[in-house]
């Protein structure tokens, strides 16, 4: 918001005399300069326009003396925000991008068919931009761990959330890359990075999150799978976040059951067909109850969005309100307008207006 104010509010006292010279000037000028015996003839003669002009030319001396004493005053114009900046929250998100986020049984904000990595990363954006209920996380700091078949630290803690948004737009899931004779060249890494490596990613998480120096520490993993890759076991995985005070919310993607997905043949054309997809909702809730979180299982765009707003709920910042404000000089124009009255008045004074003693 807007706030005036003056920085030296003392120069207002001069004020005083240039009232008092005011009154002393109008009782003089109304006292009779020649006695007549009678006026009343003159007093129905029309005033002339110069007459009127030449009557104000006092006022426009004293206008201009009562704006320079204000411009002595320093006003300012002063622009109040009232940031809220404490220590926040560290928010590592872990979010899956195998194989089965591809199915397309999700909708974006238009209603339209989309995949579900392309819905959680559309309710993430909202979740820590804001958006809707979601009233957005500008005093944490987030950071994102995407995986497949392996884990990777796609983008550290920060508080440059539009960085981090941007990064998230480069999470996809793998896709196969074919020679000119429509054969995959891929095809053992795409195997891989098509399955899901939960214990690994919630190590890396955890490693990423566990130092932040922030009020609480916690996880949001995210993942429609079961976990069928990598090295660590995802309750290890677990305990160790617990070890280092990280609390895990978790959060399951779809159910168990037939998807639809799309297949691209090699000559670039897009069908869906049905397939079966099993989310292991057993271990997500195991991961959630040993590290002090909760499970949250989302079948749709409303029930994901539904999720974060509940974590949302659950993760407040507490903070303290500052108040700054950076103020603008005023006094440039009130002292312009001062002078010009001035030098404006003593003009017509000795020219046009000039009056003989």
């Amino acid at each position: 918001m807007n706030s005036l104010r003056l920085h030296d509010p003392l120069w207002l006292l001069l004020l005083v005399p240039v009232a008092a010279f005011v009154f002393i000037d109008a009782t003089r000028r109304n006292r009779n300069a020649v006695l007549y015996s009678s006026v009343q003839v003159l007093k129905t003669l029309p005033k002339t326009f110069a007459q009127r002009i030449k009557a104000i030319l006092p006022w426009m001396r004293f206008v201009g003396l009562a704006l320079v004493i204000v411009a002595l005053a320093r006003p300012q114009a002063g622009q109040e925000e009232f940031r809220i900046r404490t220590e926040g929250i560290a928010i590592e998100m872990v979010c899956d991008r195998s194989g089965s986020m591809q199915a397309m049984d999700f909708e974006d904000d238009d209603g339209q068919p989309v995949d579900r990595l392309t819905a959680v990363k559309q309710v993430f954006r909202d979740f820590v931009a804001g958006r809707g209920d979601l009233p957005g996380r500008p005093d944490d700091l987030i950071g994102l761990v995407s995986f497949g078949g392996y884990a990777e630290g796609v983008c550290p803690l920060t508080l440059d959330h539009g960085a981090l948004l941007e990064i998230l737009e480069s999470v996809e899931v793998p896709k196969p890359v074919f020679d000119s004779r429509g054969r995959v060249i891929n095809e053992q890494f795409l195997q891989e990075e098509m399955a899901t490596a939960i214990g690994d990613a919630l190590a890396l998480g955890t490693a990423r999150v566990r130092d932040a120096k922030a009020k609480s520490r916690i996880l949001i993993l995210l993942s429609d799978g079961e976990n069928n890759f990598g090295v660590i076991d995802p309750l290890e995985a677990a305990a160790a976040a617990k070890a280092f005070d990280v609390k895990v919310y978790t959060i399951g993607i779809g159910t168990t059951g037939m998807a639809p997905f799309p297949e691209q043949d090699p000559f670039g054309r897009v069908r869906l067909t049905a397939r079966p997809v099993k989310l292991d909702e057993a271990l997500l809730k195991k991961i959630a109850d040993e590290t002090g979180g909760k499970y949250f299982n989302a079948r749709d765009r409303s029930s994901l969005e539904d999720v974060y707003a509940e974590i949302d709920a659950l993760e407040k910042t507490e903070t303290e309100g500052r108040l700054y404000t950076e103020y603008r000089e005023l006094f440039a124009y009130f002292l312009f307008a001062g002078l010009g009255l001035i030098v404006f008045q003593m003009m017509l004074s000795t020219t046009r207006f000039r009056s003989l003693p």
